[in-house]
């Protein structure tokens, strides 16, 4: 499996500002990757892991909730969006606005082009974040053509429809130090619950795959009986 190692774009990369540039041969990943770590191109050595910022774990619902849902999902993956046109509304719906389950949405990095739309949905905090996650879904065969500069773009146009202005978008998306804590946060995540690929789901610590939503209410619904 080929390793790909994240740079830091300067000045012409992708605009004045720079955006984050992947380094490697090939398409996108049928299965998360690992990564090699980040390091700020104009930087000698990796930033401490004690210095970088937190990453807030995305959720929805009721954290209190006896049955906690996660979503490992690519925002350049067609089956991703695929279940959130499909299956999210009724999920949505019938076990989170009710506050039956607690929802997490972690997010995985087939390309530079997930990371760069993980970072964009996250500079609107967590009140923004799951309505630009749809966002992202709902315009994936739109956003995601063209040169990485256009893409880079077509992220921000999202991020302006959702309210936000350019110095934040500029701001987000050149922070390096988020793009390697985002990083080493997946790269935790891949390694306690060894994802095969996306979208895949761990309800209540038991990882399932892909599924429709009679059967994601199926297995939702064993959960919540067996926890009382």
């Amino acid at each position: 499996m080929q390793r790909r190692t994240l740079l830091l774009g300067g000045a012409g990369a992708l605009g004045a500002g720079g955006y984050l540039l992947w380094q490697g041969q090939g398409g996108p990943a049928q299965s998360p990757l690992p990564l090699t770590p980040f390091t700020p191109a104009n930087a000698q050595d990796a930033t401490d892991p004690a210095d970088l910022p937190e990453v807030m774990e995305m959720s929805k619902g009721n954290p209190d909730a006896a049955v906690t849902v996660i979503e490992y999902a690519s925002f350049t993956c067609p089956h991703c969006r695929s279940f959130h046109q499909n299956v999210m509304p009724q999920l949505q719906a019938t076990y989170i606005d009710p506050g039956l389950i607690n929802f997490i949405y972690r997010e995985v990095y087939f390309d530079r082009y997930g990371l760069w739309a993980a970072m964009m949905a996250r500079c609107g905090g967590p009140l923004r974040y799951f309505g630009i996650v749809d966002m992202i879904y709902e315009q994936q065969g739109d956003w995601t053509q063209g040169a990485p500069a256009e893409i880079a773009e077509n992220l921000r146009r999202i991020g302006r429809t959702a309210g936000l202005a350019n110095a934040e978008l500029d701001a987000c998306m050149t922070d390096a130090a988020m793009a390697e804590a985002m990083i080493a946060n997946y790269e935790a995540h891949m390694a306690e619950h060894e994802i095969p690929g996306t979208p895949s789901f761990v309800i209540n610590g038991e990882l399932t795959g892909n599924m429709s939503f009679a059967d994601m209410q199926a297995r939702i619904d064993a959960a919540l009986e067996a926890a009382g």
